[in-house]
């Protein structure tokens, strides 16, 4: 029953892949350009990156339930003020409002599944909250698509309201969680050595790179191939359910082979999907590109279970939360660092190449990537 609540409570949070396919009518209802859309995702996500290693480390000390409880509550706070924000500024300041609960459930969620589980049987929890969370980055787009083209961009925020409620009262009936951790200090000795740096790395970089589907991917489909949003969204979601499908193979497979494999090939093939990506253009066949989004999304499914399974593993008991907060610290950072540059990247070459600075940005994300799984099979290699 835990599993199941943690996974609902961080399906809710990862429901805000509602909010990109409605970034072109959010742009302009509020008359800004397409690249000052960008601070839409910084501020949620800046946010809970933070929050979700503090919150972590504060579960470790109070107990997850209590945090865990008080992330699903805030979330839908922060839903319905988006939905009624009256100005761009504002609708960002309900942005960093949801990343603060965001965080505290993505900071408490991997910690209730593991403690939950058997060690034996970890990597299968965690490739199930994975699964979760990629599910509902997967039907976000498509519902979101059906609501900005009959409702308006608003339902996309007014819709998860009732779901935050129902997440809130499943998470009430959640077991009171022990407190971990002793003395007053939060639990965050042991963070600072390779086993916790290294996953965090990659991560980062992981991240950093798909956040290019994210950040440009809707603008690309509606404004370049001159799709409605339902029709986007659909193309669109191929790339997080293709990480929901990824999650339970990889759960299964980490346990059989261990984890170093598949985070250096589920990184190369991410990758290589990124790089098609980059080569599609405006006439570019629709089923080559629904493989390019679905292979991306399928490789980053393929690291993210194994990678995250190492770093809870390099952790005890007592500091499960403050594991997976630095894993969602890593890839929410990572996403972070990756809309802001590529998004720089976009606005300062978009009046040189056109059309071509999409595929600049997706060549750029795909080497770092790249790179991330080249040091990730040198670590494997290694045994590091």
């Amino acid at each position: 029953m835990t599993r199941v609540i943690a996974a609902a409570g961080a399906a809710l949070v990862s429901l805000d892949s509602v909010v990109n396919i409605a970034f072109p009518a959010i742009a302009a209802a509020f008359g800004v350009a397409p690249d000052r859309m960008r601070w839409v995702i910084i501020c949620y996500v800046f946010t809970y990156a933070l929050t979700a290693l503090g919150g972590g480390a504060l579960a470790d000390r109070v107990g997850h339930r209590r945090v865990f409880i008080a992330g699903v509550a805030l979330s839908g706070v922060a839903f319905a003020l988006g939905g009624l924000a009256p100005s761009f500024a504002s609708f960002l300041g309900a942005r960093v409002v949801q990343g603060v609960g965001g965080g505290l459930v993505y900071g408490t969620a991997p910690g209730l599944v593991t403690l939950a589980a058997p060690a034996s049987g970890r990597a299968r929890a965690l490739a199930s909250l994975n699964a979760a969370i990629g599910l509902a980055f997967a039907s976000g787009p498509l519902v979101a698509g059906i609501l900005v083209d009959t409702v308006g961009w608003r339902s996309v925020f007014h819709v998860r309201v009732p779901l935050a409620a129902l997440a809130l009262a499943l998470a009430l009936r959640l077991p009171a969680s022990p407190r971990a951790a002793s003395g007053r200090r939060l639990a965050m000795e042991g963070v600072v050595r390779g086993a916790v740096l290294r996953p965090g790395v990659l991560a980062f970089c992981a991240n950093a790179g798909i956040f290019a589907v994210w950040l440009l991917g809707p603008f690309y489909l509606v404004t370049v191939r001159g799709l409605d949003a339902s029709a986007g969204g659909a193309l669109f979601m191929l790339t997080p359910l293709g990480t929901a499908v990824a999650a339970p193979l990889a759960g299964r497979l980490t346990e059989r082979v261990g984890p170093g494999p598949l985070v250096a090939g589920g990184l190369a093939l991410e990758a290589v999907c990124l790089a098609l990506l980059g080569a599609a253009g405006p006439t570019t066949a629709l089923p080559a590109l629904a493989a390019a989004l679905a292979g991306a999304g399928f490789g980053l499914g393929v690291f993210q279970v194994p990678n995250m399974s190492a770093a809870m593993s390099a952790f005890g008991a007592t500091q499960q939360g403050v594991a997976g907060g630095i894993m969602f610290f890593s890839r929410t950072l990572g996403t972070v660092f990756g809309v802001a540059t590529l998004a720089q990247l976009f606005a300062a070459r978009r009046a040189v190449l056109g059309v071509g600075a999409f595929n600049e940005c997706f060549v750029v994300a795909a080497l770092g990537v790249a790179a991330a799984a080249v040091l990730g099979g040198v670590w494997a290699r290694r045994g590091v």
